[in-house]
């Protein structure tokens, strides 16, 4: 058998292994114990093994994880490289691009905005007494873009700019934000009527960052941090350089598999309120902790959180910033050149957020790091019911 036929054979093998763990235990869901337990010795080293299993499967350099039962860390640990050539070992303390997972953050900083009663979602994002109108002029004979409502941007409901190959942030790179929305306003009609019709949308967040600058006068990097990120206790997270001479300290070094895809070539301070966060693992444990409450008060109401949870009337399985699920569980995944991530928050009381330093050339990649979670959770004794 040749090496390529050999690795996909393993990879299939591993991949129907680990999401027909991921399945049982979604079926028969895990319950956090009152007190946080970490793997025993050996149940470290079957999770050592499955990391290694999907590195070696999926030829990632590195792989840093964290998991939580409420709120609490039980297990942060980092495998492989986080700069090959150097053999610069990953610790937990490296920070990755994040990519999409960044939206459940733009989403909490948008609910807090609202709770606080500074703005609706019900509020109209473009046009007259709209909260971007004096920003941005919608063209003539354009009053569909006029409807488009911060809940929609919220939900990819929107009705315009889904990220297909037409998707404006990855255009136009040498644009600022307002150049880059002014030009997608004029050339990208929209395709649906807003409210009706699910679309995800990366263009959709950046406004919704548009939108934060706004209303608090702030740069959104800087509200965020002050407003969700230091109340949570984290304070390295930071937005994206776009080059490898930009690699903030500890930052990983990114690795794409796929041909013509260059990590250093994009954009990505631009895409802040999509997809621009670095972070490590760990930050995203302490977030889900900071807007829930699990380990203090909690940033966003319930109320508030029942908002975020809710999904669209168009799509059952996204709420706002978060997909979701009939068990209540919520979860985000990224993926940029270089970059493929998850976070998950189940209703049982876990958390957990997965990085690697790559994007593979094999599609169902982020399948696979969601059923490796999955699986590491069913496989320590003290955090299955």
């Amino acid at each position: 058998m040749g090496e390529l036929a050999m690795r996909v054979t393993r990879r299939t093998a591993l991949q129907a292994s680990l999401l027909g763990v991921a399945g049982l235990l979604r079926a028969t869901p895990t319950t956090a114990q009152s007190q946080s337990t970490g793997p025993t010795p050996a149940e470290r080293e079957r999770l050592a093994h499955l990391a290694a299993d999907l590195m070696d499967w999926y030829e990632a350099p590195g792989l840093s994880v964290a998991i939580a039962t409420k709120g609490e860390p039980v297990y942060v640990e980092a495998f492989g490289f986080a700069d090959k050539e150097k053999q610069e070992p990953l610790t937990t303390q490296h920070r990755f691009r994040i990519a999409s997972v960044t939206k459940p953050i733009t989403s909490a900083g948008i609910l807090l905005l609202m709770q606080a009663g500074r703005l609706r979602l019900t509020d109209h994002v473009f046009g007259p007494n709209s909260i971007l109108g004096d920003e941005y002029k919608t063209p003539p004979n354009r009053q569909d873009i006029e409807r488009i409502t911060i809940d929609q941007l919220l939900t990819h409901t929107s009705g315009g700019w889904p990220n297909d190959h037409d998707d404006p942030m990855f255009k136009n790179k040498e644009m600022n934000h307002q150049e880059l929305i002014n030009w997608a306003l004029e050339t990208g009609p929209l395709r649906w009527e807003p409210g009706y019709h699910y679309a995800y949308s990366n263009f959709g967040y950046c406004l919704l960052g548009r939108v934060i600058e706004k209303v608090t006068q702030q740069k959104y990097d800087q509200f965020i941090s002050s407003a969700l990120l230091g109340p949570s206790g984290i304070s390295d997270m930071q937005i994206a350089g776009n080059t490898l001479a930009e690699r903030a300290a500890n930052e990983v070094k990114y690795y794409s598999q796929v041909a013509g895809e260059d990590p250093y070539d994009l954009n990505i301070a631009r895409m802040d309120s999509h997809g621009g966060w670095i972070a490590a693992p760990l930050d995203l444990i302490r977030f889900t902790a900071g807007i829930d409450g699990s380990r203090g008060n909690p940033l966003l109401s319930a109320d508030t959180r029942t908002i975020m949870a809710t999904p669209s009337h168009v799509n059952s399985g996204y709420a706002k910033g978060v997909f979701v699920n009939s068990v209540r569980n919520f979860w985000h995944t990224g993926s940029l050149p270089g970059t493929a991530t998850i976070a998950v928050r189940t209703h049982t009381g876990f958390s957990w957020a997965a990085f690697v330093n790559t994007r593979t050339k094999f599609e169902d990649m982020l399948d696979s790091l969601d059923a490796l979670m999955w699986h590491m959770v069913g496989s320590v004794d003290g955090w299955r019911a």
